[in-house]
């Protein structure tokens, strides 16, 4: 099983991230919030991970920090969350965010999130809410060194939390991007990209 990666990053693809480990390209699937805290492509990154091994397929499921990873196995222990479900909530927010929500039972806030309807809310506080308090995720503060702050994750954030899917947000970013640059405050760029998706002219 791999553990952890640490190499070149060749590529970001909407969630996925290519890794290149001494010659070896290996395809990594991470959430909206890790995926924004990657250094640029042709830079070095390390990531834990997750191997998910199927009939038909072998997985790769990366973390940048202790928490997003630790939170991630206690979302695939949830009745009917798979892998692919629990990054996708990990994009929602980030991961000590999501483990209060989970704690204090805020079910309106989980819900917003893409992919997770109420009952699925209802299930990660009801089967996941001891264990985030014995774990100590909800208090926890990240393990990630602190960062210049990335001028895109607030923007992917809000989208994916009014329910866009994280590629479409990804996209939705990059052209807004393009069109403001990055200077632009986020209510100005939040408006850009719901014009964006509302094809407005």
């Amino acid at each position: 099983m791999i553990a952890r990666l640490s190499g070149t990053l060749l590529e970001k693809r909407e969630d996925v991230a290519v890794v290149d480990v001494q010659g070896v390209g290996y395809e990594v699937h991470l959430s909206l919030q890790s995926m924004a805290r990657l250094p640029a492509e042709g830079g070095r990154a390390q990531l834990r991970c997750y191997t998910h091994v199927r009939e038909d397929a072998l997985q790769l499921f990366g973390f940048l920090t202790v928490e997003e990873e630790e939170l991630f196995h206690l979302l695939i222990g949830v009745s009917g969350v798979g892998p692919r479900l629990a990054v996708n909530i990990l994009s929602g927010m980030p991961a000590t965010e999501l483990a209060t929500a989970i704690l204090h039972g805020e079910l309106a806030r989980l819900t917003k999130i893409s992919g997770v309807g109420k009952k699925t809310a209802e299930r990660l506080v009801m089967e996941l809410k001891d264990k985030v308090r014995t774990s100590g995720l909800a208090t926890a503060r990240s393990s990630q060194p602190p960062q210049a702050p990335n001028p895109d994750q607030a923007l992917l954030s809000a989208l994916v939390n009014l329910g866009y899917r994280p590629a479409a947000a990804e996209r939705t970013a990059d052209a807004v991007r393009r069109s403001l640059g990055p200077a632009a405050p986020l209510e100005e760029r939040l408006r850009e990209a719901l014009r964006l998706i509302a094809g407005a002219p």
